[in-house]
């Protein structure tokens, strides 16, 4: 007792000198993470964790996920958390000390980021957690299992996704380094020259499958009554098993090429990459490794898997069909068949000894149901594997977080891809369809729906001059290309638009591909029906106006080096986040400035646009390098002809008649006017005299 004692008058008097390096603010939030806590040691000098203990008992450690992962952000900057962790490898909880998130920052406010933080809390690296992105707010279903979803953020799905793999991989590497039981057995991998021809039945009987079943009485105990208390529960046929369950690693030939056969085993392989871990799972019985309501290439809710007491992932390649397919010889029928990509955060090591999880819930009632955690142990035989010198970490060769993104979103990235198909097609055949003034006008239009309600609400595709600084800073801090692909609508966007800036210049994007391009030539024709006066900015102080936009764009990107957050801040000027991303739903001065905006584009068309837009101005500057300059001009443009000026709604068409590019929106109406018969007052002049002739030939005949 007089040593406690001591020991608790040494702690009181050395905290205030020995943590003098920790500041009061972290010490104040590490606290909160440990509330038993009564010693914070400073930051190790080997390893940046802050050990925290209650008198003499380590609790566990606080860490900053800046010192050990630098996964940058959507805004190109690394989201900074201090994060606890338990000695059992649970989270004590999340705080975020820094972030440059758009969307958080000035849209759907900070307390969506902090309430999916919070999710952490009491959560185990012997978990998998999965964020839903899907908004369908669906939650882990087996406590006692090792599956766990997260509610994600609608419209932060990137940023959210970025978080969960900051937070597990810098777990990861702190549970390996100072946590008993999470540390890593040798690295090893399949032997690629090991391979007999083996039948279904000599893979089993050598243990190169696993074999594992579940019978009814096993359950029945483990659930602590019979299985007739369920009405839904599937009934096994007498002295069968409730679920036979066989498992085995593919990248092995030994067992891929003779499940598979030589051709599956190579396509399999081909398909998946060279760092895929594949685990074949089959089973057979009343109940499937897999629920009724699966969803082919996702995580099944039914199985896990375990290893160094760190959660795996499990997700369906959802490959079998055609020459991938299983084709051993004397196989028997299986109700269900799967072949898992194994890995995640954690990754995999097939020769070390792992576990299945099999999750079983069974309702007495629809207010009561029973659960079942049943650990399956898997376990190879040795000769299947080789020892590997230097393993890469898992972290290294996981596949990068953009990957997943894009194969969630490939039908939106299909239909944007044909709709940009169909305006390339649409611009490179300009000159034969603007003689027909009615499809141009229906395609247009029917075009700046697609942009607003697809592009923009619904695929939040709308590229901002925040995505110019992003690209700049990142040029200077070290240039990663996985920070543009984590959203693949804003990557193929931009893409689209640089390659087009060359060849039609800035207005392909703010005539056709803007959102709040589109929003606003709405609001012009809302205007004009509604029989608005029209308001036509006088030359002179339309040539200074349009000026506006460079001055305010080289603010924004100098201030964004000298300090990202205020640049962030004077992007407001784009009402983009509100209008498109937000839907109108914030904080009112923004509504009522973006509102604003629209309203004064009823009187003057795209009033924005021209004379205000950063982003407009940035790509002006790069289209002036654009190879052509496309639109057709003739002799009597501007002299004395204005027709074309005077419909031009964005005044892009000089007296002369020349075509002003760095404002123009490549609306078309210039080339249709251009090739009518009835409007262009060249080829009204023309016709002119082709019937004056045609009228001196008839009389000369006559």
């Amino acid at each position: 007792m007089a040593g406690r004692i001591a020991f608790l008058l040494a702690c009181l008097f050395l905290l205030p000198t020995a943590h003098a390096e920790l500041s009061e603010s972290k010490r104040v939030m590490i606290q909160e993470l440990f509330p038993k806590a009564t010693v914070i040691d400073e930051k190790l000098s080997g390893f940046p964790v802050y050990p925290v203990y209650q008198l003499q008992e380590l609790l566990g450690y606080a860490y900053e996920s800046a010192d050990l992962s630098r996964l940058q952000g959507f805004a190109g900057k690394p989201i900074q958390m201090l994060i606890g962790l338990d000695t059992r490898g649970r989270f004590t909880g999340v705080r975020v000390l820094e972030h440059h998130e758009p969307v958080f920052l000035h849209g759907l406010g900070e307390q969506p980021l902090f309430d999916f933080v919070d999710q952490y809390v009491g959560r185990s690296l012997r978990e998998q957690i999965l964020v839903d992105t899907s908004n369908s707010k669906r939650t882990g279903k087996d406590p006692e299992g090792n599956v766990v979803h997260f509610d994600g953020v609608s419209k932060a799905t990137v940023s959210v996704l970025i978080i969960n793999d900051t937070v597990l991989s810098s777990a990861l590497k702190v549970a390996r380094a100072k946590l008993e039981g999470f540390s890593q057995a040798t690295p090893t991998r399949a032997r690629p020259d090991f391979f007999e021809p083996l039948s279904w039945q000599q893979l089993v009987d050598r243990g190169y499958l696993g074999h594992w079943q579940l019978t009814p009485e096993k359950l029945e105990q483990v659930l602590g009554r019979p299985l007739s208390d369920y009405p839904d529960a599937p009934e096994p046929l007498p002295g069968k098993p409730f679920i036979e369950l066989f498992y085995g690693y593919v990248n092995s030939p030994m067992v891929g090429r003779n499940l598979l056969g030589p051709e599956g085993y190579a396509q399999l392989l081909e398909k998946a990459g060279d760092n895929a871990r594949i685990l074949a799972v089959m089973s057979r019985g009343p109940f499937g490794h897999l629920s009724e309501d699966f969803v082919p290439a996702s995580a099944p809710d039914r199985l896990g898997m375990i290893q160094n007491n760190l959660a795996l992932e499990l997700r369906d390649l959802n490959m079998f069909g055609g020459s991938i397919r299983l084709q051993a010889d004397s196989i028997p029928d299986f109700a269900q068949q799967t072949l898992f990509r194994v890995g995640g955060n954690a990754g995999f090591n097939p020769g070390a000894d792992a576990t299945l999880r099999l999750n079983v819930e069974l309702a007495r009632n629809h207010l009561m149901v029973d659960r079942a955690a049943l650990d399956v142990p898997v376990a190879f035989p040795d000769e299947l594997f080789e020892t590997v010198a230097v393993a890469p970490l898992p972290e290294q060769t996981r596949p990068p977080v953009w990957i997943g993104l894009w194969k969630e979103r490939w039908w939106q990235i299909s239909l944007l891809i044909s709709g940009l198909v169909a305006l390339t097609v649409f611009f490179a055949k300009q000159r034969l369809l603007s003689r027909h003034p009615a499809l141009v006008r229906r395609f247009r239009w029917g075009f700046l729906f697609f942009t607003l309600f697809f592009i923009g609400f619904y695929a939040q595709g709308q590229l901002s001059v925040v995505n110019i600084y992003t690209l700049l800073l990142a040029v200077r801090d070290g240039f990663s290309l996985d920070v543009f692909l984590l959203d693949p609508i804003l990557f193929i966007l931009w893409t689209y638009t640089f390659i087009t800036l060359f060849i039609w210049g800035r207005g392909l994007f703010c005539g056709w591909l803007c959102p709040f391009g589109a929003l606003q030539e709405v609001a012009a024709w809302l205007g004009e029906k509604l029989k608005f006066p029209q308001i036509k900015v006088p030359e002179r102080w339309h040539r200074w106006l349009i000026l506006l936009k460079y001055p305010i764009l080289l603010g924004l990107v100098g201030t964004a080096f000298y300090s990202l957050t205020l640049a962030e801040q004077l992007a407001e000027v784009e009402p983009f986040k509100t209008s498109i991303t937000l839907l109108f739903v914030r904080y009112w001065p923004f509504v009522v400035y973006a509102v604003g905006l629209l309203v004064a584009g009823m009187f003057i068309h795209k009033f924005y646009c021209r004379y205000l837009c950063p982003l407009g101005a940035g790509l002006a500057v790069l289209g002036r390098l654009r190879l052509f300059s496309w639109l057709d001009r003739v002799e009597l443009c501007g002299n004395p002809c204005q027709h074309c000026k005077n419909e031009c709604g964005i005044n892009a068409i000089r007296k002369d008649g020349r075509v002003d590019y760095d404002e123009c929106i490549q609306c078309l109406e210039c080339v249709v006017i251009l090739n009518a018969e009835d409007q262009c007052i060249d080829k009204r002049l023309l016709n002119r005299k082709r019937e004056r002739q045609a009228n001196i030939l008839a009389t000369d005949a006559g």
